[in-house]
């Protein structure tokens, strides 16, 4: 019975055909954690654990997709992946499991290390980014970093005898590029952009000069999004770019947001 067992084939369900003629667009595998490294303009490479979505299309005469073949396609790269390694893994993905089109999201957190302005006490501060890309008839590669700052209202300044309400604000930035572009190009320029930009340490003399800097720098959330834009625009590299900018209000039960894309869809 044992050696009947080896050799009698196993069915394979996934190739079977399928009668409802629906074709689907993405179907795979999500919330994979595994190893990455991401290029780092300080140190060569930065390693983090990214979270990992992959996914193909299936056409509609097929009643699945074999999802083994993706946990082996990722875990075939050496056990870390670099983003070097990504159109070949989108390459191998479409082979193996007959695919049109192949996609593939990485989010993974970017460290980088920052000085408090007065007294130059550094620690780490962590950016949420992502990779998207996909393979097939059009390819294609999105960058997406997310930057905490500071905003502090311009009419709240205005209209008050003392003071002025601030808040934390989220910019995410989503750009397709042609060349090279650094996460840290994109921190960078946010940071430019608000009232002030966040540090992981503050000493006393480091709090005063953020608070005054964010006094003297006041940005309502369409501020802060056509600033960013102007700055996008100026990247050579960047072919197309969408911010979005949340402020989490401190005086208000809602949240402020603002949203730029260009070129826009009606382009």
């Amino acid at each position: 019975m044992t050696r009947l067992l080896e050799t009698t084939p196993l069915a394979d369900v996934q190739a079977h055909p399928d009668t409802r003629r629906v074709p689907i667009s993405r179907v795979g595998v999500q919330n994979i954690r595994f190893p990455i490294a991401v290029k780092d303009r300080q140190k060569s490479a930065q390693h983090t654990v990214g979270t990992i979505d992959m996914s193909v299309d299936l056409p509609h005469h097929f009643k699945g997709t074999h999802m083994s073949r993706f946990m082996e396609i990722l875990n075939s790269h050496d056990e870390v992946i670099s983003g070097d390694a990504l159109p070949d893994i989108l390459r191998t993905m479409r082979e193996r499991l007959n695919a049109r089109t192949a996609h593939l999201r990485i989010s993974f957190p970017y460290f980088m290390e920052k000085a408090a302005p007065v007294t130059g006490s550094a620690g780490l501060l962590s950016y949420d980014c992502a990779f998207d890309a996909s393979s097939g008839p059009t390819d294609d590669f999105v960058l997406t970093v997310k930057v905490p700052v500071t905003t502090l209202c311009p009419c709240s300044r205005e209209i008050s005898a003392r003071g002025a309400h601030n808040q934390r604000s989220m910019v995410t930035v989503e750009t397709r590029f042609e060349g090279e572009l650094w996460i840290e190009d994109i921190v960078a320029l946010v940071d430019e952009s608000a009232s002030c930009e966040l540090y992981p340490v503050l000493k006393r003399a480091d709090e005063k000069w953020v608070t005054e800097h964010a006094y003297d720098n006041p940005r309502f959330v369409e501020d802060l999004v056509r600033e960013i834009t102007l700055r996008l625009r100026a990247l050579d590299q960047v072919t197309w770019f969408s911010v979005h900018v949340v402020n989490f209000e401190s005086i208000h039960e809602h949240d402020a947001y603002a949203q730029v894309e260009e070129p826009s869809p009606a382009d």
